[in-house]
């Protein structure tokens, strides 16, 4: 992202600018370039970056609307190249005068503003030197009336030849919600043709920094089903493990009952029920502290039962500590299938802190036939979700790092993945799991 710069501490003000300078020198850069001009929606752009990223500002109509001087917010947009962009907002302070405080590109903008109407209104122009995110950092000052604004979008305006700017533009599909999520990015892995996959086996390595609340980092996908580690709160983390029925709904109470993903077995303290709101199906969680910096493995079987039916078991465990433990296993009805459609994905499922980046590292990652040969994937293909895909966020990245593939995803980076692109890392062969699998816990 461009503008790195830390936030401005409230006590280390600027002399507010006149309102009669302001109109002068803001509405004057916003009519010197009508060649292009984008709007930048506060519904689908908008963070709030302290005291805290919890859900407060942003409402319903997509207005950022505020009151308390402590509160910092920062509306995000990118450029694909250098340029001179001239900014405004449209907004207005419902009751009394307002001052605010506008931090862009290495400058500080305070402004003065008391309109009961929506109207737009100049903040001033920045040189960006090169194509990334741009971030317009805003706070309240000081306030007559109970709120310091309200504001509906970023204009931004420039004359530099064929500019483009990227944002969540619309809120079409619910775009506000899935673009303030951020990308989601996924590894299919390469895995030998004509042999019938009975095991799954990965790793995951997060660095510290890179696990903001919100970020799942899924491991082992097949077809049917996920099992992975996230971030649900300052004070919890999960591994998680899901099958989806076969039985396509949102509504997991709408499921047959010859449909129904059932439990076979579950580790202690593993809790388990049904899932909705993306196909639904059997799910189960283990709450359990597992922290940055340490390697996590995991191992998944998909084995049919030969009565038309499939099994899923999924083992988990702490790889310097030697330990497996059973999350759960589950019965898929209607369904005859050995493992397919081998996965990773990186996601963030809270729109609060889709402004904060994630990055996991997937390394040792084998799969095994049922005649008991491993065999070694080194080779992934990169896809993005249809937030990347479309164009709203640009933020997601992959690729291969030594021994391990990595993914990327938020944080307003510059860097932008090529989905589709196939990515190759070096051999772990020295590192082939070493699973005593008839001493795997079965509850």
């Amino acid at each position: 992202m461009c503008d790195s710069r830390p936030m401005v501490a409230i006590g280390m003000r600027r002399p507010i600018f006149s309102l009669i300078f302001f109109l002068a020198i803001g509405l004057s850069t916003l009519a010197a370039a009508q060649d292009r001009e984008w709007k930048v929606p506060a519904g689908g752009n908008t963070f709030r970056l302290a005291p805290d990223f919890k859900h407060r500002g942003l409402k319903r109509d997509g207005l950022l609307t505020w009151a308390d001087s402590s509160e910092v917010f920062a509306i995000y947009f990118r450029v694909d190249r250098a340029a001179e962009l001239q900014l405004g907002f449209v907004a207005r302070v419902p009751r009394g005068l307002s001052q605010l405080r506008v931090a862009v590109a290495d400058q500080e903008f305070q402004l003065e503003r008391d309109n009961r109407e929506f109207a737009e209104h100049g903040i001033g122009t920045v040189q960006v030197s090169e194509p990334c995110y741009v971030r317009v950092e805003l706070q309240g000052l000081e306030r007559s009336g109970d709120v310091f604004a309200e504001i509906r979008e970023l204009i931004v305006r420039s004359t530099t030849s064929d500019l483009q700017l990227t944002c969540v533009s619309t809120n079409d599909g619910n775009m506000f919600y899935w673009g303030r999520r951020g990308p989601s990015v996924h590894l299919r892995y390469s895995v030998p043709r004509n042999v019938e996959i009975e095991y799954a086996y990965s790793e995951i390595t997060v660095a510290p920094g890179d696990d903001p609340i919100g970020s799942y980092f899924m491991a082992n996908g097949f077809a049917e089903g996920y099992f992975g580690i996230q971030v649900n709160s300052e004070l919890e983390r999960r591994v998680l493990f899901s099958v989806w029925s076969p039985f396509k709904t949102d509504n997991p109470r709408d499921i047959p009952e010859d449909q129904r993903v059932t439990l076979l077995a579950r580790g202690p303290d593993v809790k388990t029920g049904e899932f909705g709101n993306e196909g639904s199906g059997g799910q189960s969680y283990l709450v359990y502290p597992w922290e940055a910096g340490k390697t996590y493995r995991f191992l998944t079987r998909v084995v049919p039962d030969g009565q038309g039916n499939t099994e899923y078991t999924s083992w988990f465990g702490d790889k310097s500590a030697g330990e497996w433990r059973l999350i759960a296993s589950f019965r898929r009805p209607k369904t005859d299938t050995s493992l397919k459609g081998f996965h990773s994905f990186l996601e963030n499922f809270d729109p609060t802190t889709g402004h904060l980046q994630r990055r996991g590292q997937h390394q040792n990652v084998w799969v095994r036939d049922t005649e008991g040969n491993w065999h070694e994937c080194l080779s992934a293909r990169f896809s993005v979700d249809a937030t990347g895909g479309g164009g709203h966020r640009l933020d997601f990245t992959g690729g291969a790092d030594g021994k391990s593939f990595f993914m990327r995803n938020c944080g307003f980076f510059s860097d932008t993945g090529k989905p589709g692109e196939m990515f190759e890392r070096q051999s772990s062969a020295e590192e082939r799991p070493q699973i005593d699998f008839d001493s795997l816990p079965m509850k």
